[in-house]
């Protein structure tokens, strides 16, 4: 059994119809849909974030890396 899991659920995944936790019996069909959701939250989110598809064991994680603060940033991300 494969599947898909969404690490970092951000508002627009939330918001968004797709699903988290997809299992699949087939590691080509997993993959297949994981690239598909991983390319259609980088392209029709709000692009804050750069949504990643890593394999690890029968998981296909997507997840997102938040930026790193500037070093003079207060942390409240008003200097953005």
């Amino acid at each position: 059994m494969y599947k898909i899991v969404v690490a970092n659920q951000c508002s627009c995944f939330k918001e968004s119809n797709l699903e988290n936790n997809l299992t699949f019996d087939s590691k080509e069909e997993a993959l297949t849909k994981a690239i598909e959701m991983r390319d259609i939250m980088n392209s029709k989110f709000c692009k804050k974030h750069s949504f990643e598809l890593q394999e690890m064991f029968n998981n296909f994680v997507i997840s997102f890396y938040k930026e790193e603060l500037k070093p003079d940033c207060c942390g409240n991300g008003c200097c953005m």
